[in-house]
């Protein structure tokens, strides 16, 4: 996949930062007839050198990965142990562009504002229960930031009975447009019409992510360049 450079993510912690403030990236599996399936799925990005785990032939688990839970059995888990080649993405949609953003009447010129991750890699079924475990905490951490809740381990009935997808990329690309290729002024003039259509309120979000600020009496002001 070809990046135009001012559009690519060059920060590897800017993109695992990403993965892991979004709630749902999606997989693709290869079925028995050669057609991509494509399934919705809650999981967690977690790297290497954060948590050093052991199997239970302890020996250390080192490799970035992406964990996903599942029902045992279905379509996608099929997949997986005929072809293990998967390929993962998620997305976040900022912002909708209409066309007289930019042009009285010539609709080609609509456009979107939006930052998006694609992995390529092999998927395995953990059949180690310390590392379902550890798997299953690090998505409880992920979507229960408010804890109230005990530590998963892997003599649980549940742990064992929960199927665990583990993806280990290959490669991984992130491209975003948040308004970096704009100048300062254009941004801003951007920005006025942004929250014209959307809203102050729902506009805030999407002014941040471009770098735009609004002050105590409403002008809005340039704070940082939107890098990612």
């Amino acid at each position: 996949m070809q990046l135009t450079n001012r559009f690519q993510i060059k920060s590897e912690h800017q993109i695992i930062g990403f993965l892991n403030s979004q709630p749902v990236g999606r997989i693709c599996s290869i079925d028995k007839y050669g057609f991509p399936q494509v399934i919705p799925m809650n999981f967690v990005f977690v790297k290497s050198e954060h948590e050093m785990r052991m199997n239970r032939h302890h020996t250390p688990i080192t490799s970035d990965a992406i964990y996903m839970h599942s029902h045992p059995f279905g379509e996608k888990i099929e997949n997986i142990k005929r072809n293990s080649k998967v390929g993962f993405e998620v997305d976040q949609h900022v912002c909708f562009l209409p066309s007289y953003y930019f042009h009285p009447t010539d609709a080609s010129q609509a456009d979107t504002l939006y930052v998006s991750v694609v992995i390529k890699g092999n998927a395995f079924m953990i059949d180690d229960d310390i590392e379902k475990a550890f798997a299953l905490n690090m998505l409880m951490k992920k979507y229960q930031t408010e804890g109230s809740y005990e530590s998963l381990n892997q003599f649980m009935r549940s742990v064992r009975a929960v199927s665990v997808i583990k993806i280990v990329p290959q490669d991984i690309r992130g491209k975003y447009k948040i308004g970096q290729h704009w100048t300062p002024d254009y941004r801003l003039k951007m920005a006025e019409k942004i929250i014209k259509r959307e809203g102050i309120l729902k506009s805030r979000q999407i002014l941040n992510m471009m770098g735009i600020e609004e002050d105590r009496a409403g002008e809005l002001h340039v704070k940082r360049e939107p890098v990612m």
